[in-house]
């Protein structure tokens, strides 16, 4: 047993071993390319024209104000 007391060194050591070693800085990636735009291409209108509700102007018709009594 004195045989393995006086393999292990006074302190504390650093290990050498390559796979202990921390690993040398990679550079990073390039960040992702931007994806171009693309414009829509502008549609012609219905063939039968948009829908329109007949009661769509009631809707957004301002009801009359009330006077306030005096």
């Amino acid at each position: 047993m004195d045989d393995a007391m006086e393999k292990i060194p006074d302190g504390c050591v650093t290990p050498k071993h390559g796979e202990c070693r921390i690993p040398a800085v990679v550079v990073c990636p390039p960040p992702p390319k931007k994806k171009p735009v693309v414009y829509a291409k502008r549609r012609d209108p219905p063939k039968n024209g948009y829908f329109q509700p007949p009661d769509l102007e009631a809707l957004f018709a301002l009801a009359p104000r009330r006077e306030a009594c005096a």
